[in-house]
């Protein structure tokens, strides 16, 4: 969380996040009564298990169908982007994403001057302004240049991977064909997430 923060100059006061961490009780995969505030202090705690959830960069994103002046939309590496300079505030992609991966400015943005990461993206990591909506964008300032995204690079045990899954000799693609993939969030909703969660095994 803390590399995506940096990474995407997201606001430090108040300070938003892309990736919200669940809570949830060995033996459950009911996202809806997933703990989404817990003492991090006391992690891990026996009997729980934690879920990263962040944009699902959907094949069929409900959040692009619902925007009334079509500023977020999916580019065609299939990254759904947001143009902040069109966004209205409305939230209306905000209520249709059924991830919580929507964020909304509801005040300034505050990012210290010796904190802006300078190397930007337009539909990326550029600082936005209060009332508009931002999500993860895969930190595509990153990966069109042949980069990973920063919680990729970051993650020490290597649990995150990241890839083209349409590329046969990728890892992603063998993750997907070898590995037990056990879930793909809230797949009954038609929205065809393309962020996949597995076991190492």
């Amino acid at each position: 969380m803390h590399a995506c923060v940096a990474e995407n100059n997201l606001s430090r006061n108040p300070e938003i996040q892309y990736i919200r961490v669940l809570r949830l009780p060995h033996g459950s995969l009911d996202l809806e009564k997933a703990e989404h505030h817990y003492d991090a202090e006391k992690v891990p705690e026996k009997g729980y298990f934690y879920l990263p959830v962040q944009c699902q960069q959907c094949a069929k994103p409900p959040c692009v169908k619902v925007c009334p002046v079509h500023a977020t939309w999916q580019e065609p590496d299939g990254i759904t982007v947001i143009d902040y300079d069109w966004c209205i505030g409305c939230r209306y992609c905000e209520a249709a994403c059924p991830y919580w991966a929507r964020r909304f400015n509801f005040t300034k943005p505050h990012i210290p001057k010796d904190k802006i990461n300078p190397d930007m993206a337009y539909l990326g990591n550029r600082p936005r302004r209060m009332g508009v909506m931002e999500k993860c964008h895969f930190c595509l300032q990153r990966t069109r240049a042949g980069r990973y995204p920063a919680c990729v690079e970051v993650c020490p045990a290597g649990a995150r991977k990241f890839g083209n899954v349409l590329d046969p000799n990728s890892e992603v693609a063998y993750i997907l064909k070898n590995k037990r993939v056990f879930i793909q969030l809230k797949e009954e909703l038609g929205t065809s997430p393309r962020f996949f969660y597995y076991f190492d095994v």
